[in-house]
């Protein structure tokens, strides 16, 4: 049997919060949970890297994704941007001191999905069969 509404009780709000409060950290948690800024975040924990040694370490990023990527954690404060003056200009990111506070939840986070991966995409696939008519 398939219940066709389940409902979900709202959760009161949290003490000394308002709803702008909560869209600035939906904002925030957009940035960082997004799949390419969890990978350009992780390779960047051990230094600087270029844009294309950045490109090359995550397997099916776009030019275009990874320079929206870099833009937004640069906005954020999370990444920095240094050009060096050279013959073709080198541009190295590295993480800031606040991206660096985020580096070891976001490398926890992304262990776990590997570590687990087998186990979703089993859980995934039984969901499947069980819904598919």
């Amino acid at each position: 049997m398939k219940p066709e509404h389940i409902r979900v009780p709202a959760l009161p709000p949290l003490p000394d919060q308002d709803h702008s409060d909560c869209r600035a950290v939906a904002s925030v948690l957009a940035r960082v949970g997004d799949k390419w800024s969890v990978f350009v975040i992780m390779m960047l924990t051990d230094g600087p890297k270029r844009f294309n040694e950045l490109k090359r370490m995550i397997n099916g990023i776009s030019q275009r994704m990874l320079t929206l990527t870099l833009r937004g954690l640069e906005r954020d404060g999370l990444v920095t941007r240094t050009v060096f003056p050279t013959i073709p200009p080198r541009v190295d990111y590295e993480l800031t001191d606040l991206g660096r506070g985020l580096a070891a939840p976001v490398k926890a986070l992304g262990e776990w999905a590997f570590a687990h991966l087998p186990e979703i995409e089993g859980a995934r696939s039984n969901f499947d069969s069980r819904n598919s008519d």
